[in-house]
């Protein structure tokens, strides 16, 4: 390659750091790629877990970047009436070569106005808050339309970033990835989908999410609801 692609993946408080570092890990094999992690400020972040992340740019100095990535998390539901978040996101896209996702970072993308008329997928439990964005859900591992790449669930960054390699450079680069990682998941059990999961166990797990799912349905709201006032203004 001629030049060392730039590659950023977005951090925010309260994000999923599985959302990224299954990523993180694929894309710091591809050679000479460049691989940023981003906030406004250069400052620890929590994470939704005990991990603190440490964020190598601001979005004031971070390069343009080929492939600008959001992960998801609980700190989403704030990101997606950040207004700083959602400038950066924008200014971007306008050069980027791919817009990505992983899990509720599409929903991030969507606030940001980057996914009307575009088929993207995310959790499952937020399946429903992409069409007020004006995008297309698709129940799928991982969505290609275009020059958006999303990326589902959590564990599904990996099959997302395996897959965008694939693209930005071929797949034997992707192939042999995949094999250094060891990727070959044969999880123990089959609960990994709301299609799957023993009815009893996704009833329980709708039940423990269901004060976060109103949370996040809340704030996306907001979010849609201003989007559409800024289209019409616009």
């Amino acid at each position: 390659m001629s030049a060392a692609l730039q590659i950023g993946l977005v951090l925010f408080p309260k994000v999923t750091q599985l959302d990224f570092t299954g990523p993180l890990q694929v894309f710091s094999s591809v050679p000479g790629a460049k691989v940023h992690l981003i906030w406004k400020r250069i400052e620890p972040v929590a994470s939704d877990s005990v991990l603190t992340l440490t964020p190598t740019t601001t979005f004031a100095d971070c390069p343009q970047l080929d492939v600008i990535c959001v992960p998801g998390g609980f700190g989403t539901d704030d990101m997606v009436n950040d207004a700083e978040m959602l400038d950066f996101l924008r200014q971007q896209a306008k050069a980027a070569k791919y817009v990505t996702s992983v899990c509720t970072g599409s929903l991030v993308l969507g606030a940001a106005g980057l996914l009307k008329g575009y088929r993207a997928t995310t959790h499952w439990s937020a399946m429903d808050m992409l069409a007020p964005y004006g995008a297309t859900p698709a129940k799928t591992r991982v969505c290609v339309d275009r020059n958006r790449i999303t990326g589902g669930g959590v564990t599904a960054g990996i099959d997302f970033a395996l897959t965008l390699v694939s693209i930005l450079v071929d797949r034997p680069t992707a192939e042999m990835i995949q094999l250094r990682l060891e990727y070959n998941p044969v999880p123990p059990f089959n609960s990994g989908s709301p299609d799957t999961a023993p009815p009893e166990i996704l009833a329980l797990m709708q039940e423990r999410i269901a004060p976060a799912r109103q949370r996040r349905s809340e704030a996306n709201g907001r979010a849609a609801a201003r989007l559409g006032g800024d289209v019409a203004a616009g």
